[in-house]
Parts: C-alpha cells; sequence; structure tokens
C-alpha cells in the first residue's frame, strides 16, 4: 500500500508540512518513513484503516521515582555523598596547603611555594595527607545537605499551605537549606577537626585511624565540636545566598 505525498501531508499537523518545513531533510524523512511503513494505520471502527491518523510506538521510560518518598530521599543522600565527598577529596593538596598557609604563613607564604615545601620535607605521598576523614567529614555533610534540605523544603511548604508555599517559595527554600546544613556541620565537624589537625601539626599521626583517638584522648569527645561555630558561620551564609536563589527562580520561570 503506497501513500501518496497528500495522503502523507494529511496524517500530519499542518504547521510540520508547511513549504519551508517540507523542504527540510527531516521532513522528507518522517513522510519517507511514514510510506513505508503503512502498518502504522490505525484501524477505524469499520475496520477500514484510518488515513487521518498513526501511532509510532513510545521509547520505554525507565522507572522514575516518586517525589517525596524513601527512595528519593535515599536518591538525595546518594548523591550528596558522591558530589560532596568525591570532590572534596580531589582537591586535598589544595586544602592542606591552604590549612598550613593560615597556621603557619611564615613558612608557607603562597600556594606554589606551599606545595613546595610540602614536596620537599613530605613527598608526593604528603599531598594526599588527611585524605581519609576530609572523605568521610565531606560525605556526611553532603547526605545531609541534600537529603534534609529535601525534607526541610517539604516540611516547610506543608506547614505554610499551598498559597503561601507558591508566594513564599525563595524564603522557604531558604530556611529550607540553613536547616539543612545546621545538621550538616555537625555530620561534618568532628572529621573536620581531626583532619586539620593531621594536616597542619607535624607528628600528631598520619591519619584517621590514629589521629581520631589521639585527638579525643588530649581534647575530650566535646573537643570534635570545638570549631562547629564558625563552621556555621562560614556554611550558612553561603547557603542563604539570597541572590543565587532568586537568579535561579528566574532563570527556571
Amino acid at each position: 500500500m503506497a501513500l501518496s505525498d497528500n495522503n502523507c501531508q494529511s496524517l500530519i499537523p499542518s504547521f510540520l508540512y508547511s513549504t519551508s518545513s517540507l523542504a527540510s531533510p527531516s521532513s522528507k524523512k518522517t513522510l519517507d518513513f511514514i510510506s513505508k511503513n503503512p502498518n502504522l494505520l490505525l484501524p477505524s471502527a469499520n475496520g477500514v484503516s484510518s488515513k487521518r491518523s498513526f501511532v509510532i510506538p513510545s521509547p520505554s521510560e525507565p522507572r522514575k521515582i516518586e517525589m517525596y518518598s524513601p527512595a528519593f530521599y535515599a536518591a538525595c543522600t546518594a548523591g550528596g555523598i558522591l558530589s560532596c565527598g568525591l570532590t572534596h577529596m580531589a582537591v586535598t593538596p589544595l586544602d592542606l596547603v591552604k590549612c598550613n598557609m593560615q597556621i603557619d604563613p611564615a613558612k608557607y607564604k603562597s600556594i606554589s611555594s606551599g606545595f613546595g615545601v610540602l614536596l620537599r620535607e613530605q613527598g608526593f605521598k604528603g599531598f594526599f595527607r588527611g585524605w581519609v576523614p576530609t572523605l568521610l567529614g565531606y560525605s556526611a555533610q553532603g547526605a545531609c545537605k541534600f537529603g534534609f534540605y529535601e525534607f526541610f523544603k517539604k516540611y516547610y511548604s506543608d506547614i505554610a499551605g499551598p498559597e503561601y508555599a507558591a508566594k513564599y517559595k525563595t524564603l522557604i527554600y531558604l530556611a529550607g537549606s540553613a536547616s539543612a546544613e545546621v545538621i550538616a556541620d555537625v555530620a561534618l565537624c568532628p572529621m573536620e577537626a581531626v583532619k586539620v589537625r593531621v594536616q597542619t601539626q607535624p607528628g600528631f599521626a598520619r591519619g584517621l585511624g590514629d589521629g581520631f583517638p589521639r585527638f579525643v584522648k588530649s581534647e575530650g569527645a566535646l573537643g570534635l565540636y570545638k570549631g562547629i561555630v564558625p563552621l556555621w558561620g562560614r556554611q550558612i551564609p553561603c547557603k542563604l545566598n539570597i541572590f543565587h536563589h532568586l537568579f535561579l527562580n528566574l532563570f527556571l520561570q
């Protein structure tokens, strides 16, 4: 069964087969495909094929995760672990130089000279000193940050109700982000404390395995959270960057 161009044109919306559209290669391919596949025509009620409708099988879609389901929060948590943990571990050498420049600026005068000092004194292996607490700490932070952000965003929206949730969406997102960051930094702080001590105090420990018990022995368990307030002071304002949320909402509209 062959189809003429006129019959083929009747199968598709008119805006797709204007003079300019029919001249395009993609339109010609579409018409050829329909002409060569007459079995795509739908049967009408009386068993005769209809010339005005056809069906193209849709591609199978992967199973989607339902919003705010346990699987959704698990996916957010896993994404946070991978994105935060791996990226911070990858920049451990730069973080190592930065921390030492803050502790001993006379010795570590710049980034380039700091790398030179580390290479000279500790070798290439020294560039990744403290990578284990960095990986674990920022993985825990990312898990809490991503997971609890989505939780608090829905929680505050439900409290506000549909009308106010839509009206004050930016403020609700900011509140959810700040709340998530408070919890995330509590998860990060112990590993951050051990990491900085391992990186900046020569001879303190080789890594997390001997550094964590030594830190607790010398500072006590509460000593792991001595830096929580400055950590909040650094991290929460980043999450409260109202211009970021405003521009994001602007571009998504």
